[in-house]
């Protein structure tokens, strides 16, 4: 019993100020009455905190005069000034004035102009000379191109002398990789398109001329290898040909094959809707 008083005497002085202040909630202030009402002991210091804490709301405090608020704004001037002065007289401000003095303005200019120029200079020189790296370069690229290209286009002609229409085909083959045929590779293509033994051959040559369509003597040749033609299956892909490119001279030269007496029938209707069409 005796514990829980003590208990509840350091409790009641713990919340003193909140009740003085009357800052307590309901609950809290009824407990610390209900224990001021039975403890003697915590009446008095109650009374005595009272008492002091009355006295303490008697106090006048006295308000700041005009010449303490003077004094106040002086000395935070003289302050302010304090900061200024230190601030103009940093280390900063020192080294710019000794760069200043030993390095005038102009000289930092002037030198700044030089290194301008120098660098240009240095540029200039360096991508002058990568433009003459690279143009020596791109030759020796298209230099060793044409080598390639010379290279195929003797192989392509020494396989079209070849007895085996296998080979053959893989020298006409050679040309998709050609980019510009030169006269012995076209005359060596109308010569395999007019007179190879090999229908397959002849199917292949003719697609590999049409690439080359864009010059005029090859579009001139196709229209003469009309009449050249005894297989149905290359008249037939030929009069294809002549519609794909719009070759309107051909036909006069697909009249005169239309006129022949062994012509093929399918090969006739072929003809006639060639005709037709470049009408």
């Amino acid at each position: 019993m005796k514990e829980d008083r003590e208990m509840s005497c350091e409790h009641t002085k713990d919340k003193r100020t909140e009740w003085l202040n009357n800052s307590l909630e309901r609950n809290e202030q009824m407990a610390v009455n209900r224990h001021l009402a039975d403890c003697i002991s915590c009446q008095e210091e109650f009374a005595a905190d009272r008492l002091i804490w009355d006295g303490m709301t008697k106090i006048r405090v006295p308000e700041p005069s005009e010449a303490m608020r003077n004094n106040f704004y002086a000395m935070l001037d003289e302050f302010k000034e304090a900061e200024n002065a230190a601030e103009r007289f940093s280390f900063q401000s020192m080294m710019e004035s000794i760069r200043e003095f030993v390095l005038p303005q102009w000289t930092v200019q002037v030198a700044f102009s030089l290194l301008l120029v120098g660098l240009g200079w240095v540029i200039g020189n360096r991508t002058s000379r990568n433009k003459v790296d690279a143009t020596a370069y791109q030759q020796q690229i298209e230099t060793l191109a044409g080598q390639v290209q010379d290279m195929k286009s003797a192989m392509m002609l020494t396989l079209l002398d070849n007895p085996s229409a296998t080979e053959r085909l893989r020298a006409v083959s050679y040309t998709s990789e050609i980019v510009q045929a030169d006269d012995r590779v076209l005359e060596a293509l109308f010569a395999t398109l007019n007179n190879d033994p090999n229908v397959n051959v002849r199917l292949v040559t003719l697609e590999a001329l049409t690439q080359y369509a864009d010059n005029a003597t090859v579009r001139e040749g196709l229209v003469k290898s009309l009449s050249m033609q005894d297989s149905p299956m290359v008249q037939v892909a030929m009069a294809d040909v002549m519609v794909k490119l719009q070759e309107k001279r051909s036909v006069k030269a697909l009249k005169t094959l239309l006129q022949k007496e062994d012509l093929n029938d399918l090969v006739k209707v072929k003809i006639q809707q060639t005709i037709k069409d470049l009408s």
